[in-house]
This record gives structure tokens, C-alpha cells and sequence, in this order.
């Protein structure tokens, strides 16, 4: 039912992706796979609902109707058997301003919030910036998948007051299993450790896996769980600034709701409430075919890098629309390996050393993009690493 081989020209809409690439890398004409946003149109019955809204002359003060709840409800239930109450609800414009008001809610000067490096970076502003204790529990790479370190996390938790969890993991791609969350979960409750899990890629999770959301664990978990969701990965509306939390527990949901009220920012985006709702009524169909089509870019990638480069290594993607490009073997420097990149290849990656410890001599590459755009990174790639 949809194209998914469709360039869009993006140029000159104001986007970060497309037009700040000469401000991000110094060339303003790099193929840009870096920042987590699809290059695919967003799905008709989505534009159709704004368009349909904006229609109307007038865009005053608005607040989240009842079908903005339900939507949420009944898409959690049947992608995730994920049974929520509306009571447990937070609307915040996106999932950074979250993970930001999270650490004021919960957290005081000078105390500890861990990390898993290499993970998405402003999980460590968020801690920083407000002046908060960075504590690295680094993900263990044993050359083809990631793991948990428990018996450092153990080591952390006794002098942490929360943690970040990116579930699916950005940057490897990882799909947590329930076990690992387990025994992440029992950890974190032995030492009251709030657990604050991003699973904005939830639903990019590719065929033969499954997400597990981190509230869904055990009854225990989720008493010290904050789930933060999105339709803005999934349906490509990142725009529209427009995200869920979701708190069971009422002393923390009181806690987190305080930090937005004393913001007042909960009236929400009029435009992303529409499109919420939309994706998550109509989006199904839409959300199958795109998965498929990410999985054959990603099979693509793999095979192509495998079966060219000796140097280059692909981690195996189990979610999100960012491939995990292993460049260690190259001998390079990260300033080289960017130089190469941007001034020979003409691409334009996250380099890994964002990501913090761990990440060195990695690159992330965002495959969400027609195969067309895939197949030319290849070829970019062959002119310089061959």
C-alpha cells in the first residue's frame, strides 16, 4: 500500500537533518544519515488529521482529549499486551525535555544517575548540565553483541539515585530481553534506584524480535519505573513535539507532573495531538510494511559491507533504524575516520565517540531511507575504504 522508494527532497524546510549539515559537518553537501529521523513521507492519515485540523480558522489554547488517552491505551495493549490507566499519563513535549524534567524530579544536586554507554547522548547533558553525578555502567561488547555489566551495575546502583535505560538501545540496536531486564530491575530495587526507560523506538523493533517494556518486568519493577513513549521514531513526526510518560507509582508520578506544572507545559502541541492520535488508530498497516522495508535496507547494508570491506564490521540490528558500522579495524583516529567520511565519502554519520566510552571508532548510520539512498552510501563508502 505504500512507497517507500519515494525521494523526498527535504532541502530548505528548516529540518536539522538536511539543512544544518554545513553548520554539523562543514559541508553542506554531505549525504546525511546522522540525526534519528526517517526519510520516508510521513503516513497519509497522518498529514490527513492535521491537515484536517488546520483547516479550521482558529488555533487557540487546547488540552489532550479523551481520544488521545484511549489511542495510547488500546496501541500499547496490542503491540505490547501492555495494560495502562490514563491516571498513569504525563503528556511532555518530547522524550529529551522528559528525561531533563526527570532528573529534577527525582534527583538533587551532586547525586549519581547512571548511564550505559555507548547510549544516546543527551542522556548525559540532561545529568551534567544540572549538575548531577554521570556514573558509567559501560555495555560489554564481546565482538558481536552488546551486554549489561551487572556486577558493575551493582557496584554503581549503591551510589545512584536513578538510571537511564535505552530500551531498545540506541546506538547497538540491542532488544533487551526480559531476563536482562530482570535482573537490571532487582538491582535497581535493591538499592532504590528509580529507573527511567526511554523506549521511544518501541515500536522499531524488526521482524523475529520482540520489545519488552521495562514496566511490564514485574509488579515490583514497575513501582520504580518511568516509561517514556513516542509516536515520533515510529511515524516520523518528531516535529510535532508530542510524547507519553507513563508512572504507576503515585509518589513519583506526583513528583514528575510538579516539574511540568511548574513549567506550564502541559496544554501540548495542537497539531501533534491530531497526529498522535492518528498514528496510533490508523497506523498499523503503515507500521508493518515500513519494518519489512527497514529490514531489507538493513539486510542489504550487512551483506554489502560484509561482502566489500574487510575493515568494516556491521553490529546485527535487533531494533531501531540505526546500523551500528564497527570502523576499529581501520586503524584510524575518530578526527581521520571523519575526515574520510565527510570529505572523501561525502557522508555524513554520528560519529561514535558521541555516544560516550565505548563508542570510539564506531559510526551510526541511520538506514530509514529509500534503498536507492542505502545502496549509493554503499557505494560512497567503497570509493574510500575499498
Amino acid at each position: 500500500m505504500y512507497n517507500f522508494d519515494q525521494i523526498v527532497d527535504r532541502a530548505h524546510t528548516s529540518n536539522v537533518k538536511y539543512d544544518l549539515r554545513e553548520m554539523y559537518f562543514g559541508n553542506a553537501d554531505v549525504m546525511p544519515m546522522w540525526v534519528a529521523d526517517m526519510d520516508f513521507e510521513t503516513p497519509d492519515f497522518i498529514t490527513q488529521a492535521v491537515q484536517k485540523r488546520a483547516a479550521h480558522p482558529v488555533y487557540g489554547y487546547t488540552f489532550m482529549p479523551e481520544a488521545y488517552y484511549s489511542s495510547i491505551i488500546i496501541w500499547l495493549q496490542k503491540r505490547h499486551c501492555w495494560p495502562i490507566e490514563k491516571d498513569w499519563m504525563i503528556f511532555s513535549p518530547g522524550i529529551v525535555p522528559a528525561i531533563n524534567f526527570a532528573v529534577q524530579a527525582f534527583t538533587k544536586k551532586g547525586e549519581g544517575v547512571i548511564v550505559q554507554p555507548p547510549v544516546y547522548f543527551p542522556f548525559f547533558s540532561a545529568i551534567e548540565d544540572q549538575g548531577r553525578r554521570r556514573l558509567d555502567n559501560q555495555l560489554i561488547f564481546d565482538g558481536e553483541r552488546y551486554r549489561i555489566d551487572f556486577d558493575d551495575l551493582e557496584k554503581k546502583a549503591k551510589d545512584a539515585q536513578m538510571i537511564f535505560i535505552s530500551n531498545p538501545h540506541n546506538p547497538v540496536g540491542r532488544s533487551w530481553t526480559k531476563d536482562e531486564l530482570q535482573q537490571m530491575a532487582d538491582i535497581c530495587m535493591r538499592h532504590d534506584v528509580v529507573m527511567i526507560s526511554d523506549e521511544i523506538h518501541n515500536d522499531i523493533v524488526l521482524p523475529g524480535h520482540k520489545h519488552q517494556p521495562m514496566a511490564l518486568v514485574s509488579e515490583e519493577a514497575n513501582e520504580l519505573t518511568v516509561s517514556c513513549i513516542a509516536p515520533s521514531k515510529t511515524f516520523n513526526i518528531a516535529g510535532l513535539s508530542t510524547s507519553t510518560v507513563i508512572i504507576k507509582n503515585p509518589e513519583l508520578h506526583n513528583k514528575f507532573k510538579k516539574v511540568l506544572d511548574d513549567a506550564h507545559i502541559q496544554s501540548g502541541n495542537l497539531f501533534g495531538i491530531e497526529a498522535s492520535i492518528a498514528a496510533y488508530t490508523h497506523g498499523e498497516v503503515w507500521l508493518g510494511e515500513m519494518l519489512d522495508y527497514l529490514q531489507n535496507n538493513f539486510n542489504f547494508l550487512a551483506d554489502a559491507i560484509h561482502n566489500t570491506f574487510k575493515s568494516i564490521r556491521v553490529i546485527n540490528a535487533e531494533s531501531t533504524y540505526l546500523a551500528w558500522l564497527d570502523f576499529r579495524d581501520c586503524q584510524f583516529s575518530d578526527e581521520e575516520l571523519k575526515e574520510l567520511l565527510v570529505e572523501k565519502a561525502g557522508l555524513g554519520l554520528s560519529p561514535g565517540s558521541i555516544f560516550g566510552p565505548g563508542g570510539e571508532g564506531f559510526q551510526r548510520m541511520n538506514f530509514a531511507a529509500p534503498k536507492s539512498v542505502v545502496t549509493e552510501a554503499v557505494a560512497r563508502l567503497k570509493k574510500v575504504f575499498n
